[in-house]
């Protein structure tokens, strides 16, 4: 049982509320936002309310947008050289208007996702003693169970658990995973690793770039596996699953399940990015966006909660880590992209230094990318 110690932070039995107290109570518990919701509370802790109403909260499927994300079909695209180019020209089209799109006919068996969702939710709801063992806030371990990167900043708190897995360059000893989960991840995150070189050549043939352009500058290294477990929220109106934010990354490969909540902001308005069985949403991220001088974008986008769920999705980043030793490689506006019409936008940077950054900044609603503009 869970009662008796989480249960002190529902909200309305503390008077003087202390939020510094109240998440370092709740991380010291190591039961996470499912810890929580298990122990049946009625209300959700403050740590988790938007105090300031910056959220801009809406309901899941509230409005039908004209227009939606688009998807794109890679059936063939190895098999005709003409299907290929109509590829490269949806994947830029998409990646330059709305910095996302969904993905079908990739490759992944479809047998291989619902596993991979399935053996998330089984890590997330086995036994709290086993689960409390990989707790660890300490971003440099390779595999560790918590909640928030950004607990401890004066925010709202985001409501979901995550389990991060530091899958490449150098991927864990396989004892080093979960052993609910082991294999499927070992298995998902090849196969992801695969979809990805295909993408980093779709996007550099669609910059205009030699097919191995991207990979050539070491963008394709690392690979950073979230597995987000949002549980039911008892109120769903006053927090979200994730705040609004950009990627960290070049590009992320997203395998979300059927219970929907993302959405992503276009021409300023929130549009919701439908589950599609058997597709996966691809967003870029801001280093691609600062490599290509803006001419691939990294959009806003968010989760939202709902009193139903859990919700399970599976977000792969590609970028290396901060501390590996490809950290110190400098990363600026590629030079066959510049000219006297398209001058240099931002400064050159090291996967170190943006993340020390995006570390310190926290998920605040606002991008990272003034800080690296010249």
């Amino acid at each position: 049982m869970v009662t008796g110690s989480i249960d002190k932070i529902e909200a309305g039995k503390v008077s003087d509320w202390d939020r510094k107290s109240e998440v370092k109570f709740f991380d010291d518990t190591k039961l996470g936002v499912k810890g929580l919701l298990d122990a049946g509370p009625s209300k959700i802790p403050r740590m988790f309310m938007d105090e300031q109403q910056t959220t801009g909260m809406t309901t899941w499927g509230s409005t039908v947008p004209p227009e939606s994300v688009p998807v794109v079909d890679f059936k063939d695209m190895d098999k005709d050289a003409a299907v290929r180019s109509q590829i490269i020209k949806k994947v830029g089209d998409a990646c330059e208007k709305w910095g996302f799109f969904q993905v079908v006919n990739h490759g992944i068996p479809e047998s291989v996702l619902n596993a991979m969702i399935d053996e998330i939710r089984r890590f997330h709801e086995q036994d709290y003693e086993t689960k409390k063992a990989w707790y660890s806030r300490d971003s440099q371990r390779k595999v560790r169970f918590s909640g928030n990167f950004d607990f401890y900043q004066p925010r709202m708190a985001n409501w979901r658990d995550t389990l991060y897995c530091t899958m490449a360059p150098n991927h864990p000893n396989p004892e080093q995973l979960p052993a609910l989960c082991r294999d499927i991840m070992m298995e998902y995150s090849e196969q992801v690793k695969k979809l990805g070189l295909n993408l980093f050549e779709l996007l550099s043939e669609a910059l205009g770039l030699h097919p191995n352009h991207l990979k050539d500058m070491g963008c394709d290294e690392g690979l950073f596996l979230l597995g987000h477990y949002y549980p039911a929220c008892p109120e769903p109106q006053l927090t979200m699953g994730t705040s609004s934010h950009t990627d960290a990354d070049f590009f992320t490969i997203l395998l979300q399940d059927q219970i929907g909540g993302l959405q992503v902001l276009h021409e300023d308005q929130w549009f919701d990015v439908p589950p599609i069985p058997g597709a996966l949403v691809i967003n870029m991220g801001d280093l691609i966006q600062l490599i290509s001088n803006d001419k691939l974008k990294s959009i806003f986008h968010r989760v939202l909660v709902k009193n139903e769920g859990p919700r399970i999705s599976v977000a792969c980043f590609f970028r290396s880590t901060s501390f590996g030793p490809e950290h110190m490689r400098l990363y600026g506006p590629i030079k066959e992209l510049l000219s006297e019409e398209n001058l240099p936008i931002y400064r050159e940077t090291t996967i170190y230094e943006y993340l020390t950054y995006y570390s310190l900044k926290g998920l605040d609603g606002n991008s990272l990318l003034p800080h690296f503009k010249l």
